[in-house]
């Protein structure tokens, strides 16, 4: 969640950019919640992991510097970078037009939002087709919202996601609505007969990593580093691992 405060915060004077800062200093601090798995969660040996903190790792690589993992508190992450406290977040932030006022955005390095799932094989096209069938959604979150505004479907509720999907693959229903990401991770943990229908009018948001305003040659840098990640593999890899497929 973005607090208004950080817009309030004074931004530093005239300085140098902050990629000579990293570079001295031989590393890039890196800010994330800790608390959102499969992005960055704390594993049983006591460390943060993650897609999150595995992107971060490898921009880091490819500066050239070490990297240093950062976890705190979601409401007051913006703060900390604008402050100085950290030299980036890569913590699955949306880009909104008023976070672009207090921080600068690299990326999008993944795209998330709503999307439809059916079982595997059931020949939907798009959300068109959908239309008068029995949809899946959890009760209360965006979902459940949207799949109402569009009258077309029968809307069932359930409270979360695994009687969803116990439902769908069962054949209680004919779809189900979610946000992409955790259904992603579910098809992949019990390679569950469930597809994607893809439908570019789906509710969708980029997610960008995060850096203070006035460096573009650290923003430049990191940049570079996504791109090659993303033309070498590397990030297909890295999201597969995590996610189940990739999700730039």
């Amino acid at each position: 969640m973005f607090i208004a405060a950080a817009l309030c915060l004074p931004f530093a004077s005239a300085h140098a950019d902050d990629l000579e800062k990293v570079q001295k200093a031989g590393k890039l601090s890196i800010a994330l919640s800790g608390v959102f798995p499969p992005f960055s969660f704390v594993d049983e040996s006591n460390k943060v992991v993650g897609f999150d903190v595995e992107i971060g790792s490898e921009i880091a690589k490819r500066l050239n510097v070490e990297p240093q993992i950062i976890t705190t508190a979601w409401d007051g992450i913006i703060a900390g970078l604008v402050t100085g406290r950290y030299d980036t977040i890569i913590g699955s932030m949306s880009v909104t037009e008023e976070r672009k006022k207090a921080v600068d955005f690299v990326g999008p390095y993944y795209r998330s939002g709503l999307a439809a799932f059916v079982r595997s094989g059931a020949g939907v096209a798009n959300i068109d087709e959908l239309k008068g069938k029995n949809v899946g959604v959890t009760l209360g979150e965006a979902a459940e919202k949207w799949a109402r505004e569009q009258n077309m479907f029968e809307v069932r509720t359930y409270k979360g996601l695994p009687e969803m999907l116990l439902d769908l693959t069962a054949g209680r229903v004919d779809a189900i609505i979610a946000d992409d990401v955790p259904v992603f991770v579910a098809i992949a943990k019990n390679n569950a007969p469930v597809e994607q229908v893809k439908d570019e009018r789906m509710p969708r948001y980029d997610v960008g990593i995060a850096v203070r305003k006035g460096n573009p040659e650290l923003a430049a840098a990191m940049q570079k580093a996504l791109d090659d990640m993303m033309a070498d593999g590397t990030y297909e890899a890295i999201s597969k691992k995590w996610i189940g497929q990739d999700v730039r």
